[in-house]
């Protein structure tokens, strides 16, 4: 099987819905509050596991409740966590709104997360034997650099989600394969407003870039090809919370495995499709099967 390493967060996800999110200073009634496991680094290992690869998670929790849930929720979806540490204090957590309209808010309180500011012993070998690296920015960035450093010097393909968007420093961006943003990262690093022309501007940053558009799909460029775009699979949504991670999680999978680039992308696509029809992130997850009959439909 594909195998697929993940550095990154891990967060308890506690989320309200809302008719409409408040404004500054505004006070609204919520209809619902759950307490769901998430983090990008989770969600993006339990999409890859769901869609059939063999996945490890580096990264902590704290040494709390929160902590023994999100590892048991891990290890339920087919996580390996034997690089996810446990360490003194809380776990990390997450603060979400989510509207009527399935559009959300997040503030991110990092906690256990902060302290994964290095590779520990075992992470490099690891990295090493996997068939792609997932990134994102919830952990300290000396810890991502420093794990697509080490996926470089093995050969390893890494594919960075950049979130929460930041300026991205020059040594994380040489040795980053893929880069995955929305259209708020895309601008943030670029300053351009226009999508097709943010994401041939990130190609002065790295080699191949998937933006990933919301109901308005993906679109592709590289280096070396012409830029590719593929429409999303249109459906109702509920929550699109996690859908930018399953996309991450299920095209690593997709481009392990070599499928052929328009298809690696649909395929991704449909993953992010079917979780917005469902509340919460790693809980609105599809696995491989739903993928494939999606895809198809």
């Amino acid at each position: 099987m594909t195998h697929i390493v993940v550095l990154g967060s891990t967060n308890m996800d506690l989320v309200t819905y809302v008719a409409q999110a408040p404004q500054r200073g505004e006070t609204v009634t919520g209809r619902e509050f759950r307490t769901i496991p998430g983090g990008k680094g989770a969600n993006q290992a339990m999409a890859a596991a769901r869609a059939g690869a063999t996945v490890s998670l580096i990264g902590a929790v704290g040494n709390d409740a929160y902590g023994v849930r999100l590892r048991d929720n891990l290890e339920h979806s087919g996580v390996d966590t034997d690089f996810l540490r446990t360490v003194e204090g809380p776990s990390g957590t997450a603060h979400i709104v989510v509207d009527d309209q399935g559009n959300n808010a997040i503030v991110v309180v990092p906690g256990a997360n902060g302290t994964v500011d290095h590779l520990s012993p075992g992470d490099e070998g690891l990295i090493a034997s996997a068939d792609a690296l997932l990134l994102q920015l919830e952990v300290p960035l000396p810890a991502v650099i420093a794990g697509a450093e080490a996926a470089r010097r093995h050969g390893v393909r890494t594919v960075l989600t950049p979130s929460p968007a930041q300026p991205l420093p020059e040594e994380l961006l040489s040795v980053t394969d893929v880069l995955v943003p929305n259209e708020y990262e895309a601008v943030t690093l670029t300053g351009r407003t226009d999508p097709l022309d943010a994401a041939v501007g990130l190609l002065d940053l790295v080699p191949e870039v998937v933006l990933t558009l919301g109901e308005a799909g993906v679109l592709y460029v590289s280096r070396d090809t012409e830029p590719l775009a593929v429409p999303a699979h249109q459906v109702a949504a509920i929550d699109s919370t996690g859908a930018g991670d399953t996309f991450a999680g299920a095209y690593a999978v997709a481009v392990a495995e070599e499928k052929p680039l328009r298809e690696a992308l649909s395929w991704a696509a449909a993953a992010a499709a079917l979780s917005v029809q469902r509340e919460g992130a790693s809980a609105s997850m599809p696995y491989r099967p739903e993928i494939e009959a999606q895809y198809t439909s």
